[in-house]
């Protein structure tokens, strides 16, 4: 099956016809949100607000480990992130849609694993590719498809949160070698890695990063949520031809 976690500015799927919902209760405590199952261009899919139904839980308060985990108890085999982000790279603009190949985590204090505790063995998974190739090829073809521009490959910060980050923060992430920052690429990655969940991201880029473009004095938030709107009509389009290819591809 295939899962959907939607991020700031995607709290449900307009396009999907609801089947039913169901509280996801885990060993780590309660989902985000109950899960809601339903079909999408005629493929059975399970959607989760990362930040809750309201958008009220911030990214540092996600619990991921809860969301991963509910959503792999229901058969999801390959999870379609959706992530917002701010743009580093100068070819990444407000309104762009990334598919990132890589991340670097720059979080702390985050519930990061399945195995930490004093009864369990210590499990170190290879994050060497921290994306599915094969679900980051299905997301290729369906853009390709409806020939919606996707910049292929990009290294994702995931950075704390929930402010934003100064110029100077931005200055050191280009250095370490990121193109785009968000909030919430990080564990989700690496726990659905750990329960063997293929996971992929989508990242609609917001905003100029702080200190870029029409960011270099500041970032106005209304400006930004204004243009993530528009940028997510795209990504509705993009996710159900995503859900066309997945049907026809054996995956």
């Amino acid at each position: 099956m295939l899962g959907i976690i939607g991020g700031t500015g995607l709290a449900q799927l307009e396009n999907l016809k609801i089947t039913r919902r169901q509280i996801a209760r885990t060993p780590y405590g309660e989902a985000s949100q109950p899960l809601v199952f339903g079909e999408l261009a005629g493929l059975e899919v399970v959607f989760l607000a990362r930040h809750g139904g309201g958008h009220t839980i911030p990214p540092h308060a996600v619990n991921y480990r809860a969301n991963i985990w509910a959503l792999q108890s229901v058969g999801v085999k390959n999870l379609l992130a959706i992530a917002t982000t701010g743009g580093i790279a100068s070819d990444i603009n407000p309104g762009d849609i990334v598919l990132p190949h890589q991340i670097i985590d720059y979080t702390h204090g985050r519930k990061n694993t399945y195995h930490d505790g004093i009864e369990l063995p210590v499990k170190h998974i290879d994050f060497t590719e921290p994306y599915s190739n094969s679900l980051r090829q299905i997301c290729k073809q369906a853009a390709s498809n409806i020939q919606q521009d996707l910049h292929d490959g990009g290294v994702y910060a995931c950075v704390q949160g929930p402010r934003l980050e100064t110029a100077a923060e931005i200055n050191r992430l280009e250095r370490d070698g990121a193109t785009l920052v968000g909030m919430t690429g990080m564990p989700e990655a690496a726990l659905a890695r750990e329960l063997g969940v293929h996971y992929a991201a989508l990242c609609p880029v917001a905003n100029h990063a702080a200190g870029r473009g029409t960011s270099n004095h500041g970032i106005h938030y209304e400006e930004l949520i204004t243009k993530l709107e528009l940028t997510m009509q795209k990504v509705r389009v993009l996710i159900e031809e995503i859900a066309l290819v997945y049907q026809s591809t054996k995956f």
